[in-house]
């Protein structure tokens, strides 16, 4: 299975916009740094037939140390996560 890397999406948008190097790079970090900024302000961040993005707060509970199995707190922390569309669901589905 191959890895999508950020490298990757800029040279698409290269190859399929002829954008110079430097703007596509530029674009791409736009991107991602709207959808960090907009997280971290507690806005959800939607793409309309791909997903959505939004920050979860998992409160503290009980868990285990992997390497002793003693019984270990696991601290509340905030975590991003990504739902994906159905149609995108579906799109995966029929790959």
């Amino acid at each position: 299975m191959a890895t999508i890397t950020r490298n990757d999406l800029a040279n698409r948008l290269r190859e399929r916009f002829g954008l110079t190097t430097t703007d596509s790079y530029k674009l791409v970090d736009i991107v991602f740094n709207e959808i960090c900024e907009s997280l971290i302000h507690g806005e959800e961040v939607k793409f309309a037939g791909f997903g959505s993005f939004k920050i979860l707060t998992k409160s503290q509970r009980m868990g285990r140390n992997p390497k002793t199995g003693e019984p270990a707190i696991i601290t509340a922390r905030k975590v991003a996560a990504f739902r994906p569309s159905n149609e995108f669901r579906k799109r995966v589905a029929k790959k």
